[in-house]
C-alpha cells in the first residue's frame, strides 16, 4: 500500500494509523504503538508522534505502507 504525503513534509505515525483505518481512534493508535505492533523501516517504533517522511516504510498487521511524496 502506498501513502502520498500530498505536498506536506511529514505525517505523524498515530495520525497515519487513524487515517488508514488501522486504528479506530487516536487512543487505539497510541496503544498499538506502545504495544510494539508497528515497525518503521524494519525496527519496532515506540514513538507515537514519529514523523514519517518520503521513503519510510511502515509495517502493521501484516501490511506494508510506503510513504511517498
Amino acid at each position: 500500500m502506498k501513502f502520498n504525503l500530498k505536498g506536506t513534509e511529514y505525517i505523524e505515525l498515530i495520525k497515519l494509523l487513524k487515517l488508514l483505518h488501522f486504528a479506530q481512534s487516536g487512543g487505539h493508535a497510541k496503544i498499538m504503538v506502545e504495544d510494539g505492533e508497528v515497525k518503521l523501516n524494519g525496527e519496532v517504533e515506540h514513538r507515537k508522534r514519529a514523523k514519517l517522511r518520503n521513503g519510510d516504510v511502515i509495517e502493521i498487521l501484516g501490511e506494508k505502507i510506503f510513504i511517498e511524496e
